[in-house]
């Protein structure tokens, strides 16, 4: 019974948060909304292991991860793929800057350990968090392993409604200057290279099934992981994934959107948010008690210096500043949150299917890649020069 409560709270989190997404038209995005109700539950009435026991534990991530990689990839083509440098090169450089201001303003204001603990889960995720918090703990320096996951935590609730803000602006700018002639020509271009990659690989449909569908996404999944392997996990198997995705789709092996075609990819990120969730956990009252006031400073400067460096290069890179600070901000989200903060600004914007094609093919490889850029590269790079440091 306490499996089925677990599961139940969950999706009710969720749901709340979607009816708050779409009763504001996304500019208070489901996720933030969700996580709140996750962190006052966890300090309440939540068990703090709920994801397990809703069934989205550490065996069910380790699947879907690559899974829904690969689905994102066949919602891309090479050209696409091959585009988004400019994006790479945006998002690093709004780590970078976002890194210097914090050092430079943040060691005037706090001392040199405070500020080099903040900046890696700053700039990332879960494995640059656990690398500082590791490495403070090896020097020592137990008065700082708080701030590492605090910063982790907070600047998801100051990243969600800021990139939601800034996809809003981009995206009301593309419907300025939507071309449905132009459009319609891109479309039947797709058309006929899909039908073309189709023609590697042909099958009844009969046969079509999703167990079938699933069985070749996750062996593109797991071929991704051998690849990664192969290169000593140089090239991280979140991108081979994502890659081997959009090869995939080319060639006609995997389906676009190919989850939707098993009836399976809502379920799959629901599960993923909630294992997400679940990391607020860590963090309570008593530790964020007395140092949140240093980390919303901290936060406010990385957040400045991703501005200020995006904004300089975003005319070079030929982006609009909304799209290129939301690249930057992807570092405050990443890889789920990127894509459904992108995927819900989309929904709300238009209800023109044509029109969300249009806006996810503009937006959506752009968030992807700037995610993997500075979640998956930077923040570890940075946090592996920082712990040399300490």
């Amino acid at each position: 019974m306490k499996y089925l409560i677990a599961f139940l709270l969950v999706m009710v989190f969720i749901f709340i948060g979607e009816w708050v997404s779409s009763f504001s038209r996304a500019y208070i995005p489901s996720i933030f909304i969700s996580a709140i109700l996750f962190i006052i539950g966890f300090w309440t009435f939540l068990p703090k292991d709920i994801a397990v026991q809703a069934s989205f534990g550490d065996e069910f991530i380790a699947i879907i991860v690559p899974v829904l990689l690969v689905h994102l990839g066949t919602m891309m083509d090479l050209k696409q793929l091959a585009d988004q440098w400019r994006a790479v090169v945006i998002a690093l450089t709004g780590a970078l800057g976002a890194a210097i201001l914090t050092m430079v303003i943040g060691t005037i204001l706090y001392d040199w350990h405070t500020v080099a603990a903040t900046i890696p889960p700053l700039l990332g995720g879960v494995v640059s968090t656990a690398l500082m918090t590791e490495g403070l703990q090896a020097e020592g320096l137990t008065m700082y392993l708080a701030l590492p996951v605090a910063m982790y935590i907070l600047q998801n609730f100051i990243g969600y409604p800021m990139v939601s803000f800034m996809l809003k602006k981009e995206g009301n700018r593309l419907l300025k200057a939507y071309d449905p002639t132009a459009q319609t020509a891109t479309n039947t271009e797709e058309q006929k290279e899909n039908k073309q990659s189709q023609k590697f690989i042909k099958m009844p449909n009969q046969y079509k099934t999703s167990a079938f569908v699933l069985a070749k996404v996750a062996f593109v999944g797991l071929l991704a992981m051998g690849l990664s392997q192969l290169t000593n996990e140089a090239i991280d198997s979140s991108i081979c994934a994502l890659v081997l995705g959009v090869i995939g789709h080319q060639v006609g092996f995997l389906e676009k959107n190919v989850l939707n075609q098993a009836k399976v990819f809502n379920w799959l990120m629901y599960g993923l948010m909630a294992y997400i969730f679940s990391q607020l956990n860590t963090v309570t009252p008593q530790i964020l008690k007395g140092i949140i006031l240093q980390i919303l400073i901290l936060l406010i400067l990385g957040v400045l210096g991703m501005f200020i460096a995006s904004s300089l290069l975003a005319k070079s890179m030929k982006m609009s500043t909304p799209m290129a600070f939301s690249t930057s901000l992807t570092a405050l989200c990443g890889f789920p949150s990127d894509y459904i903060l992108t995927s819900e600004v989309i929904q709300h914007l238009t209800n023109d299917e044509r029109k969300r094609d249009y806006l996810s093919d503009h937006m959506m490889p752009k968030m992807l890649v700037g995610g993997f850029a500075t979640v998956s590269v930077a923040s570890i790079f940075i946090a592996s020069i920082l712990l040399q440091l300490l």
